[in-house]
């Protein structure tokens, strides 16, 4: 595809009244007007002549398999030509829905004739996202024609959960010491299952003296515990409306998702078993709980199925659910969303029936908009009741989070980036009090 440039039109532009201003001038001066025009015409074709051409230029772009929930990676495009010429190109890409636009991005051929462009690729939601086209302009030496070049590319890349953030935190907790901290401490009595007998030193706690032993031994003998094993844990996932609606370029259930996976990872380590529950408005998906380092790829194919909904989400429904489906005391990670304490009125009963026989973390992000809109100075009246009305969502939030407190829920109400470590740092301290 050709196309005269703004310079060409320009050019024409002004040529016609110079011609016009030498034929009212003088009339016998025309052959100067016509020879303007054609050397206007003989430049345009002179540019489209020397113009590179798009059989001399190869493109080979290089496009990820995988992309993960808020990281960006780059489509690397490789353009090599075979020219002497210094041109320079613009480039634009026609990605899907799943895929943020990227901007455009210019880059000039080197003196071998090659250019290298990054193309940023950052997924919005999870599934399957289309790389389809690659647009390419450039123009002639003279700068008056361009030139339109497509190159189909028609690839797809899974987008998946951030498996990468996994791998940080596998990192982390490779040491078997960092499950209780970098500091060294004593476990002793931390646990409630009986490990073992050994001799009474000054430190231990008076109450692990065993007297029994210590009379039949004849020197003071006390217990060891360590912490119980096999514990049942349910990443209950809202998938309703609320939770499609985007933070900072990741939609709310996408977050829940990532730090659920992390928080997988450590309890599978830590010998825990665990399972994967999504709804909406109605049950969507239920995978049993199961333990071992080695079926974490169960627990991501699990997460890769939790799809977003345009439904209300029916906690009755839900969590009664969840409910008759576990046969044992189970710690459920609930990560949902409310407005208000209107709606959240039967999300609240319903938890409340839930946490009578299990311990239930409920899980909630922050808006930073909202925490915005409130510390803004209000310079106008719009501002002021935008402020006023901020205000009392969050404090809404705050009295909803109050009364699931007071019937024994634990609460957490974070950040995007604090929502992985909050999580995983109070399943530690659940592990180290043995609230399951």
């Amino acid at each position: 595809m050709i196309r005269p440039t703004f310079r060409a039109v320009a050019v024409f532009a002004a040529s016609i009244p110079v011609g016009f201003a030498i034929l009212l001038t003088d009339e016998a001066l025309w052959p100067f007007t016509i020879a303007l025009l054609f050397l206007c015409t003989f430049a345009l074709l002179t540019d489209l002549l020397l113009m590179l051409s798009p059989a001399r230029v190869t493109i080979d772009a290089k496009v990820p398999k995988v992309l993960y929930i808020g990281e960006e990676d780059v489509l690397l495009v490789r353009i090599a030509a075979s020219s002497q010429r210094r041109t320079v190109l613009e480039a634009a890409c026609d990605l899907g829905e799943l895929l943020e636009r990227p901007p455009r991005l210019r880059a000039a051929l080197n003196a071998e004739g090659e250019a290298l462009l990054p193309i940023p690729l950052r997924p919005l939601r999870r599934g399957v996202a289309q790389v389809e086209r690659l647009w390419l302009r450039w123009r002639g030496p003279m700068g008056l024609m361009s030139r339109v070049h497509i190159v189909p590319i028609e690839e797809s890349i899974s987008v998946t959960a951030n498996i990468r953030a996994v791998r940080q935190t596998a990192i982390t907790f490779s040491d078997p010491n960092a499950m209780h901290g970098v500091k060294p401490q004593r476990q002793q009595g931390e646990g409630s299952e009986f490990e073992a007998l050994r001799d009474y030193v000054p430190g231990l706690d008076h109450r692990s003296i065993d007297w029994k032993h210590s009379a039949r031994h004849r020197s003071l003998v006390c217990k060891e515990y360590h912490s119980e094993r096999n514990h049942q844990i349910i990443l209950a996932f809202d998938t309703g409306y609320l939770m499609k609606e985007p933070l900072q370029g990741i939609t709310k259930l996408d977050l829940a998702v990532n730090a659920g996976l992390q928080l997988g990872y450590v309890s599978l380590r830590a010998g825990d078993r665990i399972g994967v529950f999504g709804f909406d408005s109605r049950v969507r998906l239920f995978s049993r709980p199961s333990g071992g380092v080695g079926t974490f790829w169960r627990l991501q194919k699990a997460a890769a199925e939790l799809d977003y909904s345009d439904d209300e989400t029916n906690f009755t429904l839900g969590l009664s659910e969840l409910a008759g489906r576990l046969d044992r005391r189970s710690l459920v990670v609930l990560q949902t969303e409310f407005i208000d304490t209107i709606t959240a009125e039967l999300m609240v009963e319903n938890v409340q029936r839930l946490a009578s026989r299990h311990l239930v973390l409920f899980v909630c992000l922050q808006d930073p908009g909202l925490l915005a809109t409130v510390d803004a100075e209000p310079f106008t009246v719009n501002a002021m009741s935008q402020s006023v009305i901020a205000d009392e969502f969050l404090r809404e939030r705050r009295l909803v989070m109050e009364r699931l407190r007071r019937m024994g829920v634990l609460c957490l109400d974070v950040t995007a980036e604090q929502m992985g470590p909050e999580i995983i740092n109070r399943y530690l301290e659940i592990k180290r009090r043995e609230l399951i």
